[in-house]
């Protein structure tokens, strides 16, 4: 639809069939009723292009039934114009019907799309993932529970959209929820984190805290089923005025002279507030300033920030040894750590992972200069190292490699079907096997020097990874 097809406004052809009566009418604005009725058609034509145009649902939505129901109609409306066989009113029918079967084509394609699909099938393992929890958990939210949210997530960020604006806002909607159901998730267990509630021997108001935590769990879970599509939406109305009334009941809770309940009434509001905001997540998305992030500042920025993080990187890759930079890299490195902490996500999953990814890029960088640096002072202090420990010589032969290796993986700019990302991977994971196989010997230096290494060899394995997975805003 861009750039392809779209609905023109009708031109009405003069022919030479035309007689010159019906010129003359045309002139004087005396038009035939059937143009007329054709013309209306047309108006109805464009208001429900753009309708199409918006839609990101699938053919079971509704919302798909009714404007395919709509565009039929249409059809069996221009069917019915009676042209009276006039040349301009049967080619003004024709281009409106035209219109309306690419509208129709252009709904179905984008409903059965195989991203758009994609989008429904995690989003449907997200509902099926939160229906087991709800009749497993007791109320409980577990580690295990948020790491499998975590992973739903990422696997819709990879979802591919090709820059289609439907397709876009399908994922960015299923993201708006799945996050913020991460969010209450994430309050829940910081909450558990620091044992709470409280006991009720704690202070008088406490068991009445207590009590109203207790709502708040149900409500929770209630919250998540509605994110999640699992509630009917009209729970929701019921369900703001559920939780307004418990951050009423803890206001009237008195918890004057001790600090330590009142900081546990305080979470409690807190978190009641955090469900509120997430129930007005079904008007998220409809902007389309929150999917399609071309002009997005945030994007803008975090794109400017890797540009100054490729100009470091090209200019580190470059040098032979760390000591013939004429710039300090940790600290503009550094600096741009801290320009991408102050980039506004705005609650947006899409700048979130894309400022995340951003923030892996720099660590990178900063890593590898960090090893190049320390190598290079090993290289100078070998007389000094001559009694160092069998195994610590192995893990930092072993560590010599990595940097180059790590190097290969900063400069790589392909595909993971590339000869040279095949041979990079099987190397690293070599390295993985040379370290497994290093005895410390009991050396407590050498356990923790290994148990670096592993780390930072997975680390180059995870940055090839996301160089690679060819992930899109």
């Amino acid at each position: 639809w861009r750039g392809g097809w779209s609905c023109r406004s009708l031109q009405v052809p003069q022919t030479h069939d035309d007689s010159l009566g019906e010129k003359e009418n045309m002139d004087m604005g005396q038009q035939h009723p059937s143009l007329i009725k054709v013309q209306e058609i047309q108006k109805e034509i464009l208001e429900t292009k753009r309708l199409v145009l918006l839609f990101s649902g699938t053919k079971s939505d509704r919302e798909y039934k009714q404007l395919e129901s709509s565009l039929i109609k249409l059809l069996f409306e221009l069917d019915a114009v009676d042209t009276d066989g006039k040349t301009a009113i049967q080619n003004g029918r024709k281009v409106a019907a035209k219109d309306v079967e690419d509208l129709l084509k252009e709904l179905e394609q984008t409903a059965t799309h195989p991203s758009r699909l994609k989008v429904e099938q995690i989003f449907g393992d997200a509902q099926q993932l939160v229906t087991n929890e709800l009749s497993s958990a007791e109320g409980l939210i577990t580690e295990e529970f948020a790491d499998r949210i975590q992973e739903i997530i990422f696997q819709l960020t990879q979802v591919k959209t090709g820059g289609k604006i439907s397709l876009r806002k399908a994922r960015y909607r299923a993201l708006t929820r799945i996050c913020a159901v991460q969010d209450i998730i994430d309050n829940c267990i910081g909450r558990q984190a620091l044992s709470l509630p409280l006991s009720s021997n704690t202070h008088p108001s406490v068991s009445k805290i207590n009590s109203v935590l207790c709502e708040v769990s149900k409500g929770r879970w209630d919250v998540i089923g509605l994110l999640m599509s699992l509630n009917a939406l009209d729970n929701c109305g019921h369900l703001s005025r559920v939780l307004t009334g418990l951050l009423m009941q803890l206001d009237a809770i008195d918890v004057s002279g001790h600090l330590e309940v009142r900081n546990y009434r305080k979470r409690v509001v807190h978190e009641i507030n955090c469900l509120l905001g997430h129930l007005e997540m079904e008007s998220e998305g409809e902007s389309a300033g929150r999917y399609d992030l071309a002009q997005n500042q945030s994007i803008k920025r975090i794109e400017e920030i890797r540009q100054k993080t490729t100009q470091l990187k090209y200019q580190l890759l470059q040098l032979e040894n760390a000591s013939d930079l004429h710039f300090k890299p940790h600290a503009e490195l550094q600096s741009l750590l801290s320009e991408l902490d102050q980039v506004d996500i705005d609650k947006n999953p899409c700048i979130r992972e894309a400022r995340r990814r951003s923030v892996v890029d720099v660590q990178a960088v900063i890593a590898y200069f960090d090893l190049k640096e320390t190598l290079e002072k090993r290289e100078n202090m070998k007389e000094e190292l001559t009694n160092e420990h069998p195994s610590q010589k192995a893990i930092w032969e072993v560590l010599r490699h990595l940097s180059e290796f790590q190097k290969q993986a900063l400069s790589f700019d392909g595909v993971r079907t590339d000869k040279n990302y095949v041979i990079l991977e099987e190397m690293l994971t070599k390295q993985l096997l040379a370290l497994d196989a290093v005895e410390t010997q009991g050396d407590d230096g050498a356990k923790i020097a290994r148990k670096q290494a592993v780390k930072f060899a997975q680390n180059i394995l995870n940055y090839l990874d996301m160089k690679t997975d060819e992930w899109e805003y």
